[in-house]
């Protein structure tokens, strides 16, 4: 076997189940990752955690002693059999018919401390922090392993003990006749609601919980060319589950404020520039404002609405890190109005010389033919 349950709990092959359980509980607490902020801890929580679902539950155990592993198919009837008998076998056969659905094998529920809930929150960003990354803090209403019984749920100089209706394994196994033979159920159990022990003298802080709520506060690295609606995912984040069980994941969903003026479509950057009729003719040299400081951008001669300059690499990065978009500045070329007298002449003198026909001073086209059908 890869990893001996017993030593990842540090007790002895014989050690009774009241001595697993204060072995888990002293290391969850520990290496919770609540209050261990070492990046291995997580990992070491959750082997503990396997280790601890195991040995708890009588059964797992005694398999795992005598195969070196809880797969239900060790020492069995070859793969997907587990070596309960009849009974497993029968329970395997009702699952294939729609029995028993949302447990394991034979009817098997899940053992140990229950997960506890994901968690969701939003972060608002400015267009700004969403295209180059950002750190952030979220702070959420959560569920945290209670200190004063550190997430056993009993209170102190009490235990906790197996349910007797169950032997501690959360589930009630009954057999039935049937044209089959005999057909076992298994049910979580009513007197302990599933988990295996009871408590007779529960944690006041708590009520047995293990668990209470509080504010945590929990930074969100959001990586740079993230878009809006995104998800990200923090494993282990999310509320505790009782007495010891697994954290949910916290989930962070994204907003983002849209830009003054420039508009995003994947990872290119898109803006439409106005352009005066001279600057369009005549040509210009601007300074254009980029997310990255401005930039020098030549117009040239002659432009008409519609032209497009491409600034490569100054668009949006990749969230995997490959490069960036572009930004694509489409050209507007804009009609003067309000002309003033000089300006005006200055125009007619241009059309002139190029034998361009316009309207007469002061009358327009409607104007024109309204005088030509009288």
């Amino acid at each position: 076997m890869s990893t001996n349950y017993y030593e990842l709990l540090g007790v002895d092959r014989s050690a009774s189940p009241e001595a697993i359980k204060r072995a888990y509980r002293r290391l969850a607490k520990e290496l919770h990752p609540d209050v261990n902020p070492d990046p291995g801890a997580e990992t070491r929580f959750k082997e503990v955690s396997k280790a601890y679902e195991t040995l708890s539950d009588p059964e797992r155990r005694a398999r795992y002693d005598q195969f070196g592993t809880d797969d239900p198919g060790a020492g069995g009837f070859g793969p997907g059999f587990g070596g309960g008998g009849l009974d497993d076998l029968l329970g395997m056969f009702m699952d294939g018919f729609g029995f028993n659905q949302g447990r394991g094998p034979g009817g098997r529920g899940r053992t140990g401390p229950p997960r506890g809930p994901d968690l969701e929150t939003r972060v608002d960003l400015t267009f700004e922090q969403a295209v180059f990354g950002v750190e952030r803090g979220v702070t959420v209403r959560t569920l945290v392993t209670c200190e004063d019984c550190s997430g056993g749920g009993a209170s102190e100089g009490s235990t906790v003990t197996a349910c007797h209706e169950c032997g501690g394994s959360g589930q009630v196994r009954r057999a039935r006749p049937s044209i089959l033979g005999q057909m076992v159920s298994v049910t979580p159990c009513a007197r302990c609601s599933g988990s295996g022990e009871l408590i007779p003298s529960p944690c006041t802080t708590c009520r047995g919980e293990g668990r209470v709520q509080a504010d945590r506060t929990f930074t969100v690295v959001v990586p740079a060319g993230v878009d809006a609606g995104t998800t990200l995912r923090l494993g282990g984040r999310g509320a505790v589950g009782q007495r010891g069980g697994a954290a949910g994941d916290l989930y962070v969903h994204i907003a983002v404020a849209p830009h003054e003026y420039l508009r995003r479509d994947g990872a290119n950057l898109y803006h439409r520039l106005p352009l005066t009729f001279a600057q369009a003719a005549l040509g210009v040299s601007l300074t254009y404002p980029t997310l990255d400081g401005e930039e020098e951008i030549e117009v040239p001669r002659g432009t008409q609405t519609g032209a497009v300059l491409r600034l490569r690499g100054k668009g949006v990065p990749s969230v995997q890190g490959r490069g960036r978009g572009d930004l694509l500045i489409e050209l507007v070329v804009e009609t003067p109005e309000g002309l003033d007298d000089e300006q005006e002449q200055l125009l007619r003198r241009l059309a002139e010389l190029r034998g361009e026909p316009v309207a007469e001073a002061g009358r327009g086209f409607f104007a024109r033919l309204r005088s030509a059908i009288r």
